[in-house]
């Protein structure tokens, strides 16, 4: 079932069947990089990853990452979503997109979606978090309306982040 829709794009939520996906992106060298190993090592790791990440959190929460397709084709090619993380006040959007679907908006595309589901569902502010040197997450930021607030760590062994805010 589409939770968010747009022009290009359909959001859902994940199952078991997307593990396949979900092992390719988290695998992905730009993932590593920029969002963190996740320790998916295998097929049985990506499903563990989708129902203790996402499922679960739709369970908590009433919302979480969603697996981002083209609406056209139906190819998986990101995800995009809102978060609530114990180290941070507020809910977080997160993103990550297969290197091939870079530069050609479907991130802000999709972040404006479920930057209005956030807005649907009464929350009156909204953060980000980015390595400081991913300049392309954080021009997507800007193009959301997000602003530079402070640097954080998430955990004392984290490194620090750059945390950006926006009023819903």
């Amino acid at each position: 079932m589409n939770i968010l829709e747009t022009k290009r794009l359909t959001l859902r939520q994940f199952t078991a069947d997307d593990a396949p996906f979900i092992f390719e992106l988290v695998n992905e060298p730009s993932f590593i990089q920029n969002i963190g190993d996740r320790g998916v090592r295998s097929l049985a790791d990506a499903i563990k990853y989708i129902e203790n990440g996402p499922a679960a959190s739709y369970v908590r929460n009433g919302f979480g990452l969603y697996l981002v397709q083209l609406k056209e084709s139906g190819e998986s090619m990101g995800m995009c979503g809102l978060i609530k993380r114990p180290a941070l006040d507020d809910v977080d959007i997160g993103y990550a997109f297969l290197p091939k679907f870079w530069s050609k908006g479907y991130a802000v595309e999709a972040a404006l979606a479920v930057k209005e589901q956030g807005r649907s569902l009464g929350l009156k502010r909204l953060v980000a978090i980015t390595d400081p040197a991913n300049t392309s997450s954080i021009r997507v930021l800007e193009k959301l309306g997000f602003t530079f607030e402070k640097m954080v760590r998430l955990s004392a062994e984290d490194i620090e982040l750059k945390l950006f805010g926006v009023e819903l």
